[in-house]
This record gives C-alpha cells, structure tokens and sequence, in this order.
C-alpha cells in the first residue's frame, strides 16, 4: 500500500506563529476535507543549523524565524492531483501571497513516492 507525500520546508517569523497555525489549521481543514489522507505541520524543536546543509540553511532562516517541516499524505501521485485541484478551487483558500505569515519565495516543497512505510498496528 504504497503513499504519495507532498513534504514543505517553511521560514516563519517567530512573531507570526500564531497566525501561521491559524493560516495551517485551514489548511489542514480544507486538505482533508477535500480527501487528504493526513495533514501534519511540525515545528522546530531540535533542528541545529549544519554545517553545509540543515533544515535551517535550506530556507535561508533568519535569527528571528524558525522553520516548520510539513507533509499531506495521499493515496497516490493521481489522488494527490485530484485533491488539488479541489484545494485550489476552494475559497478558504483565496489568502494572496502578500498575507501570508512566511516568506513564500523561501519555502522548498515537493511530491514524494513512497518507497519504505511501516505503520504500527494498533493492538485490540
């Protein structure tokens, strides 16, 4: 049973978290809505900046920032694309970029196949 993840790298202004979650939430709400299998946005806790190459270095994060590490899993690449679109669509989504809580020009994204899943099964 194999996944489709789209995984995000984002640069939040510490002063600004609480609208990110606000901005995430609706996300969350608007992704599984439309058939997302899950949503999950993760923030910094133990992430040290690299020597070459880190979570921090990637998104270029600056002294007043920390960095979120995100993901929505789906079916497959074609489940993934149908959700899309209908994300796209949906008006809860119409924030403009000049409003968002981080810097867009600085999140990395992308769409992952899943290669290794292991999912503990929940004892009866």
């Amino acid at each position: 049973m194999s996944r489709y993840v789209d995984g995000f790298v984002v640069p939040v202004p510490k002063k600004k978290l609480n609208a990110y979650r606000k901005l995430a939430q609706i996300g969350a709400k608007v992704w599984m809505k439309h058939g997302a299998l899950e949503y999950i946005e993760c923030v910094a806790d133990d992430v040290s900046r690299g020597k070459l190459t880190s979570f921090p270095r990637s998104v270029k994060l600056k002294g007043s920032e920390t960095v979120f590490f995100s993901w929505i899993v789906y079916k497959s690449r074609a489940h993934r694309d149908q959700v899309m679109k209908k994300v796209m669509k949906d008006p809860l989504m119409k924030t403009p970029p000049k409003d968002w809580p981080f810097d867009g020009k600085r999140m990395i994204y992308g769409g992952f196949k899943s290669v290794v899943m292991q999912i503990k099964k929940k004892k009866r």
